[in-house]
C-alpha cells in the first residue's frame, strides 16, 4: 500500500510481480511441500521439483508462488505477529474461493486449506495461479498499443464490480457467509476497535470525531450483495490482449454479505482524479493520475447505471473508506514499529494519514 515516487505511467520500470522471498518471511517449506503433495487434488500435478518465490507487492497477507515442476500455485497466509481481531481470515478466503469460481470467473479457484500451525505457522490455503497484468502506477508494456487503455481498464473494472454485486449468493452456496443486517454498523464498530488498538495520539481525537459523525449519518442499505471489501485497481488482473476484460479479483479474505456500496466507497478511496489538488490526492500508486483513468464521477455514474442503485449518499461510503484506510496504514506501521513486520516499506506507510483524514472529513461534509 505504500505510495511510490512520481513515475511516468508509460515508463519501463513496472514493479516485478514475483521475487525472491523477503528476509524474515520464509516458512517451513519442506513441511508445506510434503503437505501439499499429499493433499492437493489429483487434478493438480505436483510432480517435479519444488520451488518458492514471493509476490512482493502486497502489504498485509503474505502471498507466495509455489512451483511443482511446471505447475504454478499460490499460497496465502496471514502476516507474522499479532493480528487485529477478524483480520487476515484465510479460512473465509478459502471458503469463498472454493465455491465462487463456479459462478464468477474472476474468482481464482482454491484447492486446499490447512489450519495446522505445525505446517505453515498459521492458517494458509493454496489456490490456482492466474496470469495476466496487474496495473499499478505504470501501464504494462503488453497493453500500451491499445487506444484509451486507461479509460477502458477503469470502466471494465466498474462493470465487473457491478456484475459481482449482481450475483445471487445462494447460487454460489455463500448465503451463510455473513450477517447482512447491521453490516455497516458492525464495520464501523469493528474498525474503531482496531484503531483504538494502534492509535497514534496525534490523530486520535480527529479519528474518533470522524467515527462519531459516520455513526450519526449512517445510510440505509438498498440491497444485500456479496461484498469483497478491498476492491481497487491493483487487486485485479487484466487480459493484456483486451483492456476491456478483467480476468481476476484477488484478496478475498474480508468477503461477506452486506451493502455493496461499501465496495464502491473503497474503490473511490483509492481512485485518483486528474484534477485533485495535493491535499485531495488519494492513497494510490503514483502515476495512476496520468493514466487517463475515468474520473471518480464517471465511475459513480457508470456503477449507478449498471446497478440501478441510488448513489446520492456515496460521499458517506467514500468517507468511511478513507477513514478505514487511515486505520489500516496505522496498523501496518504499528506492526513494523513493534517488530512484527520486517518489510521496510512499513516504516513510512502511515505518512499519508493526515491527508486521508482531511479527505474523509471533506467527503463526509
Amino acid at each position: 500500500m505504500q505510495e511510490q515516487e512520481s513515475v511516468d505511467p508509460f515508463a519501463d520500470d513496472a514493479l516485478p510481480e514475483i521475487a525472491d522471498v523477503r528476509a524474515g518471511e520464509n516458512l517451513e517449506w519442506p513441511r508445506i511441500e510434503e503437505y501439499c503433495r499429499e493433499r492437493l487434488p489429483p487434478a493438480v500435478d505436483t510432480a517435479g521439483p519444488f520451488e518458492v518465490l514471493q509476490f512482493p507487492n502486497g502489504s498485509a497477507n503474505l502471498t507466495y508462488l509455489m512451483r511443482f515442476g511446471t505447475t504454478e500455485l499460490v499460497l496465502r497466509r496471514p502476516p507474522f505477529g499479532t493480528l487485529a481481531p477478524g483480520a487476515h481470515d484465510m479460512k473465509r478466503e478459502y471458503r469463498v474461493l472454493s465455491r465462487l469460481w463456479r459462478v464468477f470467473d474472476a474468482a481464482p479457484r482454491a484447492y486446499l486449506f490447512c489450519d495446522d500451525p505445525a505446517i505453515g505457522g498459521a492458517d494458509f490455503f493454496v489456490m490456482e495461479r492466474r496470469c495476466g497484468e496487474v496495473i499499478r502506477g505504470v501501464i504494462p508494456v503488453s497493453m500500451r498499443d491499445h487506444e484509451h487503455v486507461g479509460h477502458r481498464v477503469g470502466m471494465a473494472l466498474i462493470e465487473r464490480i457491478a456484475e459481482f454485486h449482481g450475483l445471487d449468493p445462494a447460487v454460489a452456496d455463500l448465503t451463510r457467509l455473513g450477517r447482512p443486517d447491521g453490516f455497516v454498523a458492525r464495520q464501523l464498530r469493528g474498525w474503531k476497535q482496531r484503531w483504538d488498538l494502534v492509535a497514534d495520539d496525534r490523530y486520535d481525537a480527529v479519528m474518533t470525531d470522524l467515527h462519531a459523525r459516520l455513526e450519526a449519518t449512517l445510510p440505509e442499505p438498498q440491497r444485500v450483495s456479496l461484498v469483497h471489501n478491498d476492491l481497487k485497481l491493483d487487486n485485479c488482473m487484466f487480459d493484456p490482449a483486451d483492456p476491456d476484460r478483467v480476468t481476476s479479483f484477488f484478496d478475498w479474505d474480508m468477503t461477506t454479505l452486506g451493502d455493496p456500496l461499501i465496495d464502491i466507497g473503497t474503490l473511490l478511496n483509492y481512485w485518483p482524479d486528474a484534477q485533485d489538488s495535493v491535499a485531495e490526492k488519494r492513497f494510490n500508486h503514483a502515476g495512476m493520475e496520468r493514466m487517463g483513468l475515468p474520473s471518480r464521477a464517471e465511475i459513480v455514474a457508470r456503477y449507478g447505471q449498471r446497478s440501478g442503485l441510488d448513489l446520492s449518499f456515496i460521499g458517506w461510503y467514500e468517507a468511511f473508506a478513507l477513514w478505514k484506510t487511515a486505520t489500516v496504514i496505522q496498523q501496518l506501521h504499528h506492526r513494523w514499529k513493534v517488530g512484527d513486520s520486517s518489510d521496510p516499506r512499513m516504516e513510512t506507510v502511515a505518512e499519508p494519514l493526515p491527508r486521508l483524514i482531511h479527505n474523509a472529513a471533506r467527503s463526509l461534509a
